[in-house]
């Protein structure tokens, strides 16, 4: 293992946008870029966090090689291939278009046929790639730390599956990934979840735990924009951007406000994360 500088990477969630980051992750392991850098933490919401979890599995088993081609063989099995895939996903296009253009009623997908349908299949799609069995609880630090972002449906509040407290699964990845308007909530240790972008997409404050050097974020969602938007469809992708864009701001400027506060002196490179935080929350009245 390289000793060189510590690295945490965070995957912004976007949907199936987050194929890019598939990409970007895939490119950043085969390359020269963190050859001397030793992962340590990565983290993730919804898309985000599936890639994160595939590069995670490659890593614990020590096989940073593996991880790219991790990534590579399930997006290729998560691409609609055959024709009856290529069918459904047609049908289900169609019919997000004709809901864009109000053309159709919204339909809750409680309300669908087989509401766990599309659960079980992405279940099963995750359980062809990963050995979820095999994983057990970090709780000695031996791996890098895994993050999995998601809000609990029902108290509002946000959660961070760390691989340091709790067991990966299958239902905790899709707790990350659980979009509210295609796949019902995912009930993992008596919580009601949700896609974790509403809250922190991606999560990163936990990820300063670690002693690290550096943090990356691959972010999906564009900044900016050169037009602006005036169809339903234009209005509602610039939306979801910018809500997508919001969380992750909040916790880029929480760093780099503790970054301030070392350089100024305030805060002593020793000090906790927790005594951190509680000066930051003095300093900004919040």
């Amino acid at each position: 293992m390289t000793s060189g500088p510590a690295v945490a990477i965070a995957c912004q969630g976007g949907g199936s946008h987050t194929a890019f980051s598939a990409g970007v992750l895939a490119r950043l392991l085969e390359g020269d870029e963190v050859a001397d850098h030793r992962i340590i933490g990565l983290s993730g919401t919804s898309g985000g966090a599936i890639c994160a979890t595939l590069v995670w599995s490659a890593l614990r088993a020590g096989d940073r090689a593996r991880a790219a081609a991790l990534l590579d063989e399930f997006w290729a099995d998560n691409a609609a291939s055959d024709p009856a895939d290529r069918a459904l996903n047609a049908v289900a296009m169609l019919a997000g278009l004709a809901q864009g253009y109000g053309m159709l009623p919204a339909v809750s997908p409680y309300h669908l046929p087989a509401p766990s349908y599309g659960l079980d299949r992405f279940r099963e799609m995750l359980a062809r790639h990963i050995d979820f069995d095999a994983i057990e609880i970090d709780d000695d630090a031996r791996d890098p730390m895994l993050l999995l972002g998601a809000v609990d449906v029902l108290s509002g509040r946000f959660r961070a599956f760390n691989s340091r407290t709790e067991r990966i699964t299958a239902d905790r990845v899709l707790a990350s990934a659980a979009i509210p308007t295609l796949f019902p909530a995912v009930h993992v240790d008596g919580g009601v979840y949700w896609d974790g972008l509403f809250l922190q997409n991606p999560p990163v404050r936990d990820l300063l735990d670690g002693a690290l050097d550096e943090l990356w974020v691959i972010q999906v969602n564009p900044t900016a924009r050169a037009l602006e938007p005036t169809t339903v469809l234009d209005i509602a992708d610039r939306r979801n951007e910018l809500s997508g864009n919001l969380s992750l701001y909040q916790e880029l400027s929480f760093v780099e406000k503790i970054d301030e506060l070392l350089e100024s002196g305030m805060l002593s490179p020793g000090s906790t994360f927790a005594d951190r935080a509680e000066i930051v929350a003095d300093v900004t009245g919040s």
